[in-house]
């Protein structure tokens, strides 16, 4: 039962990704190749591979992970505070070796909650896990195990309520549970330019830690508890 989670043995996450390349020209030619197979299928008329390569980002074979952001809830006279932190670097492996020293200083059965994360968040940091030559961090790793027996909450399966065939975004679930987004900036769809042609990577940064914010309290929602105020959020440097 979601109510009987004590919330101080979450962590919520969120990751901002991009394509490895700037642009389908810097890849080296047998990526292109294989970029250029992937997604023949889903081309529209007159879309070439070169144009949809700012997708590249959804794919961790292409992709690569910029910024991750993570968050904790915590009890303090009576009142429920959240505390935030970032990883957000050019270097992916860096990026990475970070968050896995942080998971490795908390207990195993530690639970990860994201939106979407079990078919996105999850596997895309595993997958780049791999690929950087890193251990997979034992709250990740899933192998062998049935997926109750798995510590991981996905707030867009909960919503689903066993509806497999439905999707909802994050913004429209907050949207529809009344919760406040502070997106006054960025949105996913500007990230792939905000990184590769501003090379701005604190607003990407503020903008994944945002969705953050959204996640654990639609995650409040859905237990029926109060939103977290706003002067209880912290971040850690």
């Amino acid at each position: 039962m979601l109510e009987t989670i004590d919330l101080q043995q979450v962590l919520v996450l969120d990751i901002e990704t991009v394509s490895q390349k700037a642009t389908y020209a810097e890849l080296p030619a047998h990526l292109q190749q294989l970029w250029a197979h992937k997604v023949r299928n889903t081309l529209k008329e007159g879309e070439t591979a070169t144009d949809v390569y700012p997708n590249a980002g959804l794919h961790a074979e292409f992709g690569k992970i910029i910024c991750l952001s993570v968050g904790v809830f915590h009890h303090r006279g009576g009142q429920t505070g959240f505390r935030i932190k970032s990883f957000a670097h050019a270097d992916e492996r860096e990026l990475l070796i970070g968050f896995s020293d942080l998971l490795r200083s908390q207990p195993a059965n530690l639970i990860l909650c994201a939106h979407n994360g079990r078919n996105f968040d999850f596997p895309f940091i595993c997958r780049r896990m791999l690929i950087n030559s890193l251990p997979i961090p034992a709250q990740l790793d899933i192998s062998g195990k049935k997926p109750w027996e798995t510590n991981h909450l996905d707030t867009l399966e909960l919503w689903r309520f066993g509806d497999f065939r439905s999707y909802i975004s994050l913004n429209l679930l907050a949207a529809v549970l009344d919760i406040p987004t502070p997106k006054d900036d960025i949105s996913g769809e500007d990230v792939y330019r905000v990184y590769h042609e501003e090379n701005n990577l604190e607003r990407i940064r503020v903008y994944c830690e945002k969705d953050v914010i959204t996640t654990a309290q639609i995650l409040r929602r859905l237990r029926g508890e109060p939103l977290i105020e706003p002067a209880t959020i912290s971040f850690a440097d």
